[in-house]
């Protein structure tokens, strides 16, 4: 059974997420936070699986309360949730800690594949979140030449998987594209996220792209689950 806290500011928002949740059979919605004060405190008496997290809430927004519970070692996977269009703070979201995003205004059947996914530890982002991320570094100054210590102990294989993740390519995608087999390539994927000290293939393309391994335009597309 894959539990779910809800955290959104607005009570009919998570009553339409609860309905939606509530008839899919493996998931349970264990509690329900009207701002991110209460979702920290709700996720550290229930560690739920999953958190749908809403960026803009009041007294605690849902990028601190992604932080705080990072911070505290919530085993709890974050998904964010967002209008996209509205929300400027994509970014920091990531940097918090937070494993996927979804559009607010998904269909059912994508938020139901996205908790699932998410909770079986995979992460995922729409094609224009991705483009957001991109955004950024675009902006940012040329980086340096010298790479972080972690990212230049990468194997040379890992650091081609590690380009290829940030192409949006699945695992099943990984194995065809380097020739290897699927548990091969999970082998790679878990040994670079180990090396760069990162919980899944999201935090590891953010620290790709800000430590200038992987520059702007080398990723065109999103990253799915794998």
């Amino acid at each position: 059974m894959t539990t779910v806290v809800l955290a959104d500011d607005q009570e009919l928002v998570r009553t339409g997420f609860r309905l939606i949740l509530d008839l899919e059979p493996g998931i349970e919605v264990v509690g329900e936070a009207s701002n991110g004060e209460e979702a920290v405190r709700l996720v550290a008496r229930t560690h739920p699986d999953v958190v749908l997290m809403d960026i803009r809430m009041p007294v605690l927004d849902g990028i601190e309360a992604t932080r705080r519970l990072s911070a505290a070692g919530s085993a709890s996977r974050i998904l964010v949730l967002t209008t996209f269009d509205a929300d400027e703070y994509v970014y920091e979201a990531l940097r918090a800690g937070a494993s996927a995003f979804l559009l607010k205004d998904a269909p059912r059947e994508q938020l139901i594949a996205a908790v699932h996914a998410v909770a079986r530890g995979e992460s995922l982002l729409a094609p224009s979140v991705t483009q957001r991320l991109i955004e950024r570094f675009v902006r940012l100054p040329s980086p340096s030449d010298v790479l972080p210590v972690a990212v230049a102990s990468l194997s040379s294989r890992e650091q081609e998987v590690l380009r290829l993740l940030a192409q949006g390519l699945s695992n099943a995608e990984l194995a065809r594209r380097l020739y290897l087999g699927e548990a091969t390539v999970k082998t790679h994927v878990a040994r670079l996220l180990a090396k760069l000290e990162v919980r899944d293939r999201v935090q590891a393309v953010v620290l790709a792209y800000e430590s200038g391994f992987i520059q702007p335009g080398e990723a065109p597309h999103g990253i799915p689950p794998a």
